[in-house]
């Protein structure tokens, strides 16, 4: 059951803190800390990617 109010853009690091269960604020801080390491585009395509694959909350 993922919460839409877990959302920011498109949910995707709601959706993965709710899969590893973990605190949603945890998980946007370390995938911006792990995007600016890695110079932000490998995290900005990584992000476009989980967009389109992740499924859709239930309702």
């Amino acid at each position: 059951m993922k919460r839409a109010n877990d959302r920011y853009l498109t949910g995707v690091c709601g959706g993965m803190a709710e899969q590893f269960n973990v605190s949603p604020t945890l998980m946007r801080i370390l995938f911006a800390v792990v995007s600016l390491i890695t110079f932000v585009i490998p995290g900005l395509i990584l992000y476009t990617v989980l967009t389109f694959a992740m499924q859709p909350p239930d309702e």
